[in-house]
């Protein structure tokens, strides 16, 4: 893909509003005075300033009602373009009420922009606990379920498989209720809806007992010896990850982070040596903002994401890149990735390596499909980054990459949509919630349609 095409498709540098458009909208009282709107990372900017911030049902009905085009924000942590508008963009930052727990039901109902940070908390001191979390806890749970964004674990789905129910203000403004006991294939196609289908204003999430979790950093793992243990090694704990900067053919640090079943850490595990201090993914930088380590014990919420919910995310500044493959090519694919080790390094952070256990969600890259997620985080250089996410994706081709729908990616719309068997019937249920596509915008036309924005 040509490099000015890269840009317009996923938003890796700022686009949109110009210093003359920056003017309010007057129709809600509750707008800000107008400013520019920018991703978390701030790669992108916006491409309007019309920016609604409802605090109720009503409000959103209203807004859906009023607007001839519109698309929703959650955290604005995506990194491309798929929740951008030209027109009118409605925040669900407001929108953010644990509203109950049902006890017999072992189930929690928020609104879409309660953030898993503040989620955690209070699910843990009613004896709750999640699956499992992103590796960060800033993020919205509308926002990630929409795109199935996940944690790690063999045996875990991504966040999306937490959702048993949700409520969704379609293009005419109706109401619409789905659960997964009583709507069981609309339901399914709805769950990973990527913004196409309407304004997702309330969900339903599966609890499980609160439980402990202790973590656990092992530096120095040769690549080698995955060939013959990957599985046995991302089995270590209940959610593994491996990061690496693809030098030295080496996995330069192993999170484990495990339950009370889980067996004792040893203090060598295949070669790599157990660290006796904290550590940040990017050993370069100071562990204060990640999770405690060194085996201490914590609640799940405490441990399960990476970094700690009052602090910066992640490297701050930068770019992220994420590709799905099947869990039995996981080497291969990894030992793909080493060869461009010369090109990337020099301009990425780190790579992070999980496992997500497959699913049924029709859009979900792990629909039907054991994955492995091979996550980049690149420096913000939006003169290099476009020209080397495609080598990427070159060397990953044989083993038919799905990317993350919120992050950055060049794959043609054709492959796209060959690797989603359910796409035709998304495309029945996007017409049934939005005929005249109001809520469509130029990365679902580009990459669900094939059609130019």
């Amino acid at each position: 893909m040509k490099r000015r095409k890269f840009l317009q498709t996923t938003g890796v540098i700022a686009t949109g509003a110009i210093a003359g458009q920056w003017i309010g909208c007057n129709e809600s009282p509750r707008n800000p005075p107008a400013a520019v709107v920018k991703n978390w990372a701030e790669n992108l900017q916006y491409s309007t300033t019309n920016l609604f911030y409802p605090t109720t049902l009503e409000e959103v009905v209203a807004l859906v009602k009023e607007k001839e085009e519109l698309k929703v924000l959650g955290s604005r942590h995506s990194f491309n373009t798929i929740a951008d508008s030209n027109k009118n963009l409605v925040s669900t930052k407001d929108l953010k009420r644990i509203i109950h727990i049902e006890k017999d039901a072992n189930t929690v109902t928020v609104e879409a922009g309660v953030t898993y940070g503040d989620l955690a908390p209070y699910l843990h001191q009613n004896g709750y606990a999640l699956h499992n979390l992103a590796s960060l806890p800033h993020i919205s749970v509308g926002g990630a379920t929409a795109t199935a964004t996940h944690g790690s674990g063999i045996k875990n789905g991504n966040l999306s498989t937490a959702v048993v129910g949700l409520e969704i203000v379609n293009a005419a403004g109706d109401t619409i209720s789905l659960t997964k006991e009583k709507n069981p294939i609309e339901f399914y196609g709805a769950v990973v809806h990527l913004g196409a289908l309407g304004v997702v204003t309330k969900l339903t999430l599966a609890l499980q007992p609160s439980f402990p979790m202790k973590q656990v950093v092992y530096r120095n793992l040769p690549m080698k010896v995955l060939e013959k243990n990957f599985v046995e090694i991302m089995s270590a704990g209940y959610s593994v990850s491996l990061f690496t900067d693809w030098t030295n053919k080496n996995i330069s640090e192993v999170w484990v982070k495990k339950i009370p079943s889980d067996p004792v850490s040893p203090e060598e595990y295949f070669g790599a040596k157990l660290s006796d201090k904290n550590l940040h993914p990017i050993e370069s930088l100071s562990a204060e903002n990640c999770t405690d380590q060194l085996d201490s014990s914590g609640v799940w919420y405490e441990r399960m994401p990476h970094f700690k919910m009052g602090f910066k995310p992640s490297a701050g500044k930068e770019l992220q890149s994420e590709f799905f493959v099947p869990l039995n090519r996981a080497v291969e694919a990894m030992n793909a990735m080493e060869t461009l080790h010369e090109k990337i390094t020099p301009h990425l952070f780190i790579s992070e390596i999980r496992t997500i256990k497959g699913d049924e969600c029709w859009m979900s890259p792990c629909y039907q499909q054991d994955s492995v997620a091979i996550h980049t985080t690149w420096k913000q250089d939006p003169e290099v980054i476009p020209e080397l996410i495609p080598m990427v994706e070159e060397v990953l081709a044989p083993f038919n990459p799905r990317p993350h729908w919120a992050k950055l990616f060049s794959i043609s719309p054709e492959k796209i949509q060959a690797s989603y068997t359910k796409l035709p019937d998304f495309k029945k249920l996007v017409d049934s919630f939005d005929p005249k596509g109001k809520f469509r915008n130029n990365f679902l036309e580009h990459n669900l349609y094939g059609r130019k924005g």
